[in-house]
């Protein structure tokens, strides 16, 4: 088997995952042990210069120009 293939139970960085909402979801439940997480709220940051979704984790998760996720340090 190719090592090109993530085998399942390996960890996944968060600027790794997909671009969509839905794949931070999916990524975030996983790191959360299986809890739900959702959108609270989401809003243009001035300073970071983007879109900012704030979830119900606690953090803030933001895409780069390359369309990888981040975390927003308030």
């Amino acid at each position: 088997m190719s090592s090109a293939f993530v085998k399942e139970g390996e960890n996944q960085w968060l600027h790794e995952i997909g671009p969509s909402m839905n794949a931070l979801l999916v990524f975030l439940q996983k790191e959360n042990g299986g809890l739900s997480i959702y959108e609270r709220k989401n809003y243009y940051n001035q300073q970071e210069g983007r879109d900012v979704y704030q979830m119900s984790d606690g953090l803030s998760y933001a895409k780069k120009d390359d369309s990888t996720w981040y975390i927003v340090w308030d």
